[in-house]
């Protein structure tokens, strides 16, 4: 019987503490849009923010995005080939990485590279009370820290998943027509036969949700790390799985809304 009373009581306080949490991510999130027109602007700042998000994440989506494309390809030509629609490989993998991969695993990538150091950035700046001197100098750090950086991921991360949907189908072109010897006029004639704007929009649109969503969370984690360099660990660690599972929840909710839409 105690032992049931302890279970039901620890549901309880997980329920109590997620709320509690969620309300103060929603709260962070207010004050973000608050401050998000409020000079001065930062510019440089931002500038500097996308470089970081952006210029330093372009090698690893380079290396995921073409062999993404290649397994993708390789996979499906197997699986077209048993029932004799092989050239039908290059939409499949361009309409894949434009409406899901592409967005999806950018996100992620960004979520376990920039989002976890914006939550350890300002964890380490938490910490150290130099939070605390902004706000005795009378700037908000939310404007200050917050605001150029999800700024910044809501514009990078879109050019990142162009640039993986880029290279990924440059991948999937290779493996097709060299590897496999599809007919290079077919592939791409099939391409673009199946291919639509829309596709490259639904994918685009995910992603300015999801780089907003992925550095509103490593910033809000930032600004909640206590106890020294553990708590900037723990910070850390939260930011990117919050950030990763928010991206795959949120993918669902995304595509349910941009296929009626588009």
């Amino acid at each position: 019987m105690m032992n049931a009373r302890e279970s039901v009581e620890q549901v309880g306080e997980f329920v109590l503490s997620s709320v509690d949490g969620l309300g103060r991510f929603f709260n962070f999130l207010l004050e973000f849009f608050y401050w998000l027109l409020k000079p001065p602007y930062r510019i440089r700042n931002i500038f500097a923010e996308i470089y970081f998000v952006g210029n330093k994440s372009v090698f690893i989506i380079f290396l995921a995005g073409s062999f993404t494309g290649m397994v993708v390809a390789y996979q499906t030509y197997f699986g077209f080939q048993l029932i004799n629609v092989d050239s039908l490989v290059g939409p499949v993998v361009a309409l894949s990485l434009a409406k899901e991969l592409a967005p999806v695993l950018s996100g992620l990538i960004v979520a376990g590279r920039a989002g976890a150091a914006m939550a350890a950035q300002i964890g380490t700046m938490k910490v150290t009370e130099q939070v605390d001197a902004l706000e005795v100098m009378g700037i908000s750090p939310v404007h200050y820290l917050a605001v150029p950086k999800i700024i910044a991921g809501t514009i990078a991360l879109p050019l990142l998943t162009i640039l993986f949907q880029f290279v990924g189908n440059v991948g999937s072109w290779v493996v097709g027509t060299k590897v496999f010897v599809i007919d290079e006029a077919l592939y791409l004639s099939k391409v673009s036969e199946f291919m639509y704007m829309e596709d490259i929009y639904q994918g685009v649109i995910k992603s300015f949700f999801f780089g907003f969503i992925v550095a509103s969370i490593g910033t809000y984690f930032g600004f909640q790390v206590k106890n020294g360099a553990e708590g900037v660990g723990q910070g850390t660690n939260l930011a990117v799985v919050w950030g990763m599972i928010t991206v795959l929840v949120l993918d669902y909710f995304l595509t349910s809304a941009l296929v009626r839409i588009l």
